[in-house]
């Protein structure tokens, strides 16, 4: 046993040649068996000192793998049962417990990163027989976090960002699934990690998730390996990501958003796939999320309805200028996004046509108002080149600067203006789509890609583009500055009367309650990130407008204020969706006695009556 213990830290041969001599008898006396498994403690002790310093992670497992197939081998042959386990145990805490550091320092990322499953697997199963898959399941979440941090905060590839992420969960998936054996808690915590560093980007990703969808649904089954069954993976991969974020009503702006261009410019691919996504939405964040997106495909299925409704009607059809097709697209405005009005002095044979549908829709839905959205119009021109007759799918704005050209050869910048009443950065941007762009259908003197004052235009001559139906109305699927802009603007402001709402709602419960108390309730019932300074200024908000009062011994209460009866004339009301402000409870306005009145009137007959002696006055309900 002595030869067996100095002889052991020298090498592995004379440790097995010991262990068979000593053994071959049957059982080990009390005091011998304690010797032998103090050296065979001290040889691997020294063996794993040893081999962790000279060999790189992946040979080290496979080497712990060894070691314990060979004392299972060896515990079969020589040694009786009792002495396996305290036998093999030696092997476990010196080779793998006490190097656990180490080899998750030194080698898990780099195995992680190089997707090496049958390494990963090793690790995982040498980790489980110590009970410390705590470790390697915090390792691989802080590796995830890491990575994921990466790809989210580098601004300069966002236009990337979500198709990475989604490379990204496909691997991390594989590997719980196929080296870590599917266990629950990888599943949570790889879960946690997405939560974590997808949301570090306050709004961003949900934003480019919802583009990125977009870009699908627009693309359709297009490009190599492209099918139906594709399309549907990416769908549901998607899917899983907008789980994580937390700012889901800032991917509901931008998605709704989106959606409309594409059904109103004809940009998708398959409206199966549409309907197939909202599907997908309304299972995960039930039906009120998607009720403006299903509204947005009935408003499309009623539209083509009227159409053919306004086609079959002889009287309107004759007052029709001959060679002019139209089609219109009536929008509920609850369904769709807000969209700023767009002045333009349209062509006699488009106004007419205008005029003529006004008519004839008005005479069926008495008491609507249409209101034209001339910067979602769209058209196809017939024109005619020396290279030969072409047809151009172009904007609104862009068909009425081109028709300009029918009755003169060129014209200045301040004489288009002049003609179509664009505004000017709306003309400047037309412009420089027609004459500046790939596709350049009119020519600009001086040559340049700026469109500046003083600038004189006139068909291109020179235009010789092979298709004969050409696409130049790109520029109404890019998104501007402005409207990236407005659309987190219309984001912030929902917001803001959400919280105004759910702060009425707990206060008309609670009655009186601390700020730190109030802020807890708060985080506890809204839906999206924020933070305390933020819902501390919607606090100060409705203690200016009278909804709340601070207590006046102490400052850190706040006492609600119930309102007594009074009146509220129409003139003051303001339509807004009532599940944005209130959610069933008082609405909030925004000084202390202007009221918003939420939708209609009408879905507040149980806090409002018609006043008797004047009806255009309405008196509150205590």
């Amino acid at each position: 046993v002595d030869g067996a213990a100095d002889g052991g830290v020298s090498g592995s041969r004379a440790a097995e040649a010991t262990s068979a001599d000593v053994c071959v008898a049957g059982n080990l006396p009390g005091s011998v068996r304690e010797a032998f498994l103090d050296a065979s403690m001290e040889f691997y002790r020294a063996e794993g000192e040893r081999f962790m310093g000279q060999s790189d992670v992946p040979d080290y497992l496979k080497h712990c793998e060894a070691r314990l197939a060979e004392e299972n081998e060896r515990c079969g042959n020589y040694l009786d049962p009792s002495t396996a386990r305290p036998l093999t145990s030696a092997v476990e805490v010196n080779l793998v417990e006490r190097h656990i550091n180490g080899i998750l320092e030194k080698g898990f990322e780099a195995m992680v990163s190089g997707h090496r499953l049958e390494d990963l697997s090793r690790l995982h199963g040498l980790l489980k027989r110590v009970d410390r898959l705590d470790r390697l399941r915090f390792a691989f979440a802080a590796h995830v976090k890491k990575q994921g941090a990466v790809l989210v905060k580098d601004e300069e590839n966002d236009k990337d960002m979500v198709q990475n992420l989604l490379d990204m969960k496909e691997r991390a998936d594989r590997v719980v699934a196929d080296a870590f054996g599917g266990g629950e808690v990888f599943t949570h915590a790889l879960k946690e990690s997405f939560e974590s560093f997808v949301n570090c980007r306050q709004n961003r990703p949900a934003e480019l998730i919802a583009k990125f969808i977009d870009a699908k649904l627009k693309a359709g089954n297009k490009g190599p390996g492209g099918s139906d069954q594709a399309m549907e993976s990416t769908l549901d991969a998607v899917l899983t990501l907008f789980r994580f974020i937390q700012g889901k009503d800032v991917f509901e702006a931008f998605y709704k958003k989106d959606l409309a261009k594409r059904l109103l410019l004809g940009k998708s691919a398959s409206i199966d796939n549409e309907k197939s996504m909202i599907s997908r939405l309304k299972a995960e964040c039930g039906s009120q999320f998607t009720t403006k997106l299903e509204g947005m495909f009935k408003d499309c299925d009623l539209s083509r309805d009227v159409m053919k409704s306004f086609v079959n009607d002889s009287e309107r059809a004759s007052r029709v200028p001959e060679g002019v097709e139209m089609f219109v697209n009536v929008l509920t405005a609850g369904y769709w996004p807000t969209y700023a009005p767009a002045e333009v002095s349209l062509p006699l044979d488009l106004s007419v046509f205008q005029d003529v549908f006004r008519d004839f829709y008005l005479a069926k839905h008495s008491g609507r108002r249409l209101v034209w959205q001339n910067s979602l119009g769209h058209c196809v021109l017939k024109a005619t080149f020396p290279c030969g007759a072409k047809e151009l799918a172009v904007s609104l704005f862009q068909a009425v600067v081109l028709m300009l050209f029918n009755d003169t050869e060129q014209l200045t910048l301040e004489e288009i203006h002049a003609a179509t009443g664009i505004e000017d950065k709306e003309l400047r941007r037309t412009l420089q789509s027609l004459a500046c762009g790939k596709v350049r259908v009119l020519g600009k003197e001086p040559k340049g890609r700026e469109v500046d004052d003083g600038d004189v235009f006139s068909i291109n001559e020179a235009f010789n583009e092979k298709l004969y139906r050409i696409k130049v109305n790109s520029i109404q699927l890019k998104e501007t500055v402005e409207e990236n802009t407005q659309t987190n603007e219309r984001v912030f402001q929902d917001r803001q009367y959400q919280i105004d709402a759910a702060i009425v709602r707990i206060m008309k419960t609670r009655k009186t309650l601390s700020h730190q108390l109030l802020i807890s309730e708060l985080f506890n019932q809204i839906q999206f990130p924020a933070k305390p300074t933020d819902l501390k200024k919607r606090i100060e908000s409705l203690i200016d407008r009278e909804y709340l009062e601070r207590d006046r011994s102490n400052p850190q209460l706040y006492n609600y204020l119930a309102y007594v009866p009074g009146t509220l004339c129409m003139g003051a009301c303001v339509a807004y969706p009532v599940h944005k402000v209130m959610g069933g409870d008082l609405c909030t306005g925004y000084s202390v006695r202007q009221w918003c009145a939420v939708r209609w009137l009408g879905d507040w007959v149980k806090y409002l009556e018609r006043d008797r002696s004047n009806p255009q006055l309405y008196n509150y309900l205590a």
